[in-house]
This record gives C-alpha cells, structure tokens and sequence, in this order.
C-alpha cells in the first residue's frame, strides 16, 4: 500500500523562522545494542497539538524521550530552537519543555503541593527563591488538573488516576512552550481521559502551547490532534491532519486491524470502528488462502 506523508508547515512562527522549534533529524535510536529506529526523522508543528501513535513497541515512547533529552540518539540529532539539545543547558532545556513521562515516582512522604511545586525548580536561581508568582503557578496548575483539594495529602496515598493528574499538574507548573507527554492518560477511567485530554486541547487553543502526546486510543488522537505521527517499526508510515491521513487502509497498515473508519458525530473527526470479529475471521482465512494458491 503506498501512504502519502504530509510535512506539515503550519506553525512556523517562532519569531519569524521558517524552522519549527522542536525536530529530530535523521536519528537512530536504541537501547544497548538494541536498535528502535534508524534514520528517523520527525518535526513537531510550532503551536500544533501533535499525537504520536502507532502498535506497541513501535518507538513511540522512545522517540519521546529522544525528543525530551532522556534518552541520546546514537546517530543523528534532535534539534530545539536550532540547537542540538544535548549541548543545551539542562536548566534552559527545561525552561523550554517539559515533560510528563510515562512511569514516575514521587519521593517518599511528600505531599502533593510540594511535588507540583518542584515543576518551579527551572525557574529557581541564586538570586531568585520562592516567589508569590511561583505560589499562584502551583495553586492554578493544581486547580486545573481537579487536584487542588489534594495539596496537603501524600502523593503515595492516591489513587493511580489522582497521582496522574498530580504529574501532570507539575508539568503545567513548569510553565514551558513545549510540553510531551508519554500516555497522559494511563490509569485514568473514562471520565478523566477526557478531562486530561480536554485540558490538553486548552493548553493548545487558549494559551498557544505546543503539544506532543503519545497515545494508544486510536479515537482520542483522531479527534484531538491537530497534527498525527502514525509509527510502525520505527518508522513515520504517515503524519498530517486526521482528517486527511486516518482511512482504513492506514490503520490496517499501521495496526494490522480491519475496519471502517466514520465520521464521528459529535466532532466530524474520524472515527476508527473495527470490523466485527466473524468479519476478521473470514479475511484472515481467505488471505491465507490467497498466500497457499499463489
């Protein structure tokens, strides 16, 4: 099946560059001696929510992390504002971007306020401590993420959808023109995915944000982002609009999954609806037939 890839070139408004802020180019990327991806290349639109998906263990969360600066491509470069972002300081690097990474873990016996408090930290120096600014930042990220009746209790005592919305309460207080967040809506049930996602989508209308999230609902993704990068084995199969790039070819390219894809009546986004198992059975078994004539 042949896909056609969009480069986008929306968003190019970083004082009058024709550069996005934020790209990797021609990377490779592994893990040991373990190889993710080769020769990958990505450019985030500036001011677009982009949405990274593909199957498991495709490189999305590792092509996050290259993009982060957690993780070095062996070959190639990842570029922020035009500058290799390794050779970054790590405190401009943060003052830039965040991150919200897939696992983490709070220290022992801290309290939800003071963890949502350390997204600060890059904003701390010699000759600038705690600041009634910074207090306002911590109370309104807080408040936004539904977390704000929490700030005295112990992070290790919440549930795993309430220490989710804690994270990402820290990487709003943060406060950077770049945000990335690895499967942002991991524990939480329906409700509050949509709230998290909802949340996303104002940080990026409403305050000009830069968004870069890996997802596994392939649903969520086709309506929220703007802009999608479908991955397979560590390659870009197809990015652009959802709109333009979501059919049924893609996603049973990309997922190996038969299906039709609709218009979703609430957003006009699409919207993936996988064929009924019988229907999925009788194709494997005439591909299989197919494969034993020729």
């Amino acid at each position: 099946m042949s896909t056609w890839v969009e480069k986008s070139t929306s968003g190019l408004n970083n004082q009058g560059s024709t550069v996005n802020r934020l790209s990797a180019e021609n990377v490779t990327l592994a893990y040991d001696q373990r190889v993710i991806a080769e020769q990958l290349s990505v450019e985030i639109p500036d001011n677009s929510f982009t949405v990274i998906v593909g199957p498991n263990a495709c490189g999305k969360s590792t092509l996050l992390r290259a993009l982060s600066r957690m993780l070095k491509p062996s070959e190639g470069r990842v570029l922020l504002d035009g500058q290799v972002i390794q050779s970054m300081p790590a405190k401009k690097v943060a003052r830039t971007l965040g991150l919200l990474p897939q696992s983490s873990i709070a220290p022992d016996g801290i309290t939800v306020a003071d963890l949502v408090g350390r997204g600060r930290y890059p904003h701390q120096g010699i000759l600038r401590q705690w600041s009634a600014e910074d207090e306002r930042v911590v109370q309104e990220s807080m408040r936004q993420t539904g977390v704000a009746e929490l700030g005295d209790r112990y992070v290790d005592e919440l549930s795993g959808g309430q220490r989710q919305r804690v994270w990402i309460a820290m990487a709003l207080a943060q406060q950077t023109p770049l945000l990335l967040l690895d499967e942002p809506t991991t524990f939480l049930d329906i409700q509050h995915q949509i709230d998290v996602l909802d949340l996303c989508a104002e940080l990026h209308e409403e305050q000009g944000r830069t968004l870069v999230a890996v997802l596994h609902d392939l649903n969520h993704a086709a309506r929220y982002a703007t802009h999608l990068i479908a991955l397979r084995e560590g390659r870009v199969v197809a990015e652009g609009p959802p709109k333009d790039i979501v059919t049924a070819g893609l996603v049973e390219e990309v997922f190996g999954l038969r299906c039709q894809v609709v218009e979703d009546p609430e957003t006009g986004t699409p919207l993936v609806v996988p064929a009924a198992r019988r229907a999925r059975a009788r194709a494997a078994v005439g591909k299989v037939a197919a494969t034993e004539a020729s």
